[in-house]
């Protein structure tokens, strides 16, 4: 009986071994590229957006069709630059392990965070999600007036 306990331990710690550093490798390519990336190309296929009724918040889901790009980014100076309908805007960069933010911040007030995780959709693309923290009592077609989140992919170029 303990012969068999034994052996069984033994054979899980070898399973979870292998398979973590197969995930591990697997991971850590995919991490490099993030640390690595000199250009994003995102594409965003799903918004939610969310709004403040009479005592209560609510969320709407949509299909969308959102492309937005970062170019010149430098993870060791935490900058880059981005690219959008509205022009150039301030963007810092960090990356930390699994994730690769970028935050920009317009002089207008607005607040975007996008975030590309460090796990593919497809070959060569990579989950993100791109927040916008904005807020007008009007809302107009076409710009943001509520918070907005859009999920989709990016491709990542070094």
């Amino acid at each position: 009986m303990k012969t068999l306990i034994l052996t069984t331990l033994w054979a899980a710690v070898l399973c979870a071994t292998g398979l973590s550093n197969q995930a591990f490798g697997q991971n850590r390519r995919l991490q490099q590229l993030l640390e690595g990336a000199s250009r994003v190309d995102c594409s965003f296929s799903t918004l939610t957006t969310s709004d403040w009724g009479e005592g209560e918040t609510s969320a709407a889901v949509t299909p969308a069709e959102f492309e937005l790009a970062f170019y010149d980014i430098n993870t060791d100076e935490g900058t880059a630059e981005a690219e959008g309908r509205f022009g150039a805007s301030f963007v810092v960069v960090r990356f930390t392990y699994v994730y690769l933010h970028f935050m920009q911040m317009f002089s207008a007030g607005p607040l975007y965070v996008t975030t590309i995780l460090a796990h593919e959709t497809t070959e060569g693309r990579f989950k993100a999600v791109h927040t916008r923290h904005e807020y007008s009592p009007t809302i107009i077609p076409g710009f943001t007036s509520r918070p907005e989140t859009y999920i989709g992919d990016c491709a990542v170029s070094e």
